[in-house]
């Protein structure tokens, strides 16, 4: 199925827009990506689609959404006739919402954080990001063991959600190294039809 009224509004380097450009080209759906500076996010264009200037924004026909976690549910429920991305049943659905929560919280402030810093000089205490990041990475790791994906037998919107900032780990000073289940998990991921990886960021001399 394709829609070419779809456009995403985002920045490569962002992991918030990974997921959801992972999402479309996963769905086959057809899309324009409006590559943004960080200047474009402040114009008054782009805070009549977002007043709080955040990317991503996805407009579909007249429709316009903002928050990745809340995109990948509404492509995951409009365009995916079969629901594997999104299961209906209660269980499943609330499963992937307690790895969009993390995903939102501890992937954010952990690994997305350190990043930030890092790599893209942003204000913010390095060592508290690294720290929720150990303590995420260690959960997620154990949770891994006995299974593929994150919340199913097979990749769900969760998997896409926490996918971008923990395989950019490293970026924020933090080694996946002592995660087997996590690094078997990212391989995974990035078998996936349509994947698409996202750019490296320039490193930090």
């Amino acid at each position: 199925m394709s829609n070419p009224s779809i456009t995403l509004y985002g920045l490569p380097l962002s992991g918030h827009c990974h997921r959801v450009e992972l999402l479309l080209r996963m769905l086959n759906l057809e899309f324009h990506y409006e590559v943004l500076s960080r200047l474009d996010v402040s114009s008054p264009a782009f805070l009549e689609l977002n007043p709080l200037g955040q990317i991503p924004v996805l407009k579909d026909g007249d429709l316009v959404l903002t928050d990745s976690n809340a995109i990948l549910v509404y492509l995951a429920t409009q365009y995916d006739r079969a629901r594997t991305w999104y299961p209906a049943d209660p269980v499943t659905a609330a499963k992937i919402q307690r790895w969009l929560s993390l995903a939102a919280g501890e992937v954010r402030f952990g690994p997305a954080t350190a990043r930030a810093i890092r790599i893209l000089s942003r204000p913010g205490d390095l060592g508290a990001a690294q720290k929720i990041a150990e303590r995420l990475l260690i959960f997620m790791d154990a949770h891994l063991v006995e299974r593929a994906f994150l919340a199913h037998d097979a990749a769900t919107i969760a998997d896409l959600a926490c996918y971008a900032y923990v395989a950019l780990a490293p970026e924020g000073g933090i080694s996946l190294e002592p995660y087997p289940h996590i690094r078997a998990w990212l391989e995974r991921i990035e078998a996936l039809p349509a994947f698409t990886a996202m750019p490296r960021s320039p490193q930090p001399a």
